[in-house]
């Protein structure tokens, strides 16, 4: 796929995922240019001025509940990355109408945008917590996976395809627990829900070389799962600061002991490849079904969940995975 001629729009573009995917997409693809479509006009400024003041950057302020917004915002682009979302489960489960007008209803707005403007692909960003969902987030999260998916179903007549990535835990993005643990080390004492609790986790790197991928395989209809390691968050709490003390303050609500990546429904029309699972549309005939002819069928009653991985990060692994979040801790000490 040749990237120098796209234009390529991202919506939550200031957030964790936004500015990396567009670092390493202006130093690895040179796209001809990139859109960063969000609602905060400090987060675009403080971008500007900081690493991203690049010719081919262009800042558009908007939300994606704004319809009307995005199909501006979105002419003559050629991919779409849908990252924005109300992403905190504690906050969503308090303000759920909130989660449910930007995660579900931004999301429409996001696709149906898309399909006005011709854009070509829309690749939509999801979570693990959308499969068999405990919480409003992930409950979400699920719907809008539904609605990009069958999003295929009336592009009839057009070039639109819509696909997604679902994947794990990502390595101190904003509400991951290493900050906390590494905030929390100097006091002695580490607080973990339960002592039980697996996750998937992968780093930021990781996911937008795999966000990358996925636009460049993607037919339409498909689901992608990267296959990632999990971890024991006792073993997290450990890397961090292994002479803390642990106190186990039990499980919040909408929280699970280990999440889903891939549920056993979903494996009946699921393909298996060296580093990915792909989740073919369930009962619809337009496109996405080419892949069962480049994987293995995964075997009836397969599922995918953090607990049951054959891939697992051991202490070594995950000192590796918060070596620059407790570089990037220190030098905030010292600057301070």
């Amino acid at each position: 796929m040749d990237w120098k001629n796209k234009v390529i729009l991202i919506t939550g573009g200031t957030g964790s995922f936004g500015k990396k995917f567009t670092k390493i997409m202006l130093a690895e693809k040179q796209p001809k240019k990139i859109i960063i479509f969000s609602r905060d006009e400090l987060k675009q400024h403080e971008m500007r001025v900081g690493e991203y003041d690049d010719s081919r950057l262009r800042y558009f302020i908007g939300n994606v509940r704004d319809r009307d917004r995005l199909v501006r915002a979105m002419h003559g682009v050629d991919i779409v990355v849908h990252a924005a979302a109300l992403k905190q489960v504690s906050a969503c489960e308090y303000n759920p109408m909130e989660a449910v007008k930007t995660n579900i209803l931004g999301t429409s707005n996001v696709l149906e945008a898309a399909l006005d403007a011709g854009v070509s692909k829309v690749l939509a960003l999801s979570t693990d917590k959308a499969v068999s969902p405990a919480n409003l987030y992930g409950g979400t999260k699920l719907v809008a996976e539904k609605l990009v998916i069958q999003s295929n179903a009336y592009t009839a007549g057009s070039s639109t395809r819509y696909s997604c990535v679902r994947y794990g835990n990502v390595v101190g993005s904003r509400g991951s627990v290493v900050p906390l643990f590494l905030n929390q080390r100097a006091s002695g004492k580490i607080t973990i829900t339960d002592d039980r609790m697996t996750r998937f986790w992968l780093s930021l790197e990781q996911g937008v070389h795999f966000v990358i991928k996925c636009i460049e395989q993607m037919e339409g209809g498909e689901v992608f799962v990267p296959k990632i390691p999990s971890t024991k968050v006792v073993d997290l709490a450990e890397a961090i600061a292994p002479d803390a003390e642990i106190e186990i303050i039990g499980i919040r609500p909408g929280e699970k002991l280990h999440e889903d990546l891939l549920s056993n429904d979903e494996a009946r029309h699921s393909i298996e490849l060296e580093d990915m699972y792909v989740i073919q549309p369930a009962e619809a005939s337009w496109f996405g079904y080419s892949w069962k002819n480049k994987g293995t069928p995964t075997p009836e009653g397969f599922t995918y969940t953090s607990d049951n991985n054959t891939e697992w990060l051991d202490l070594e692994g995950i000192k590796k995975h918060i070596a620059p979040f407790e570089k990037a801790l220190s030098e905030r000490k010292l600057d301070g």
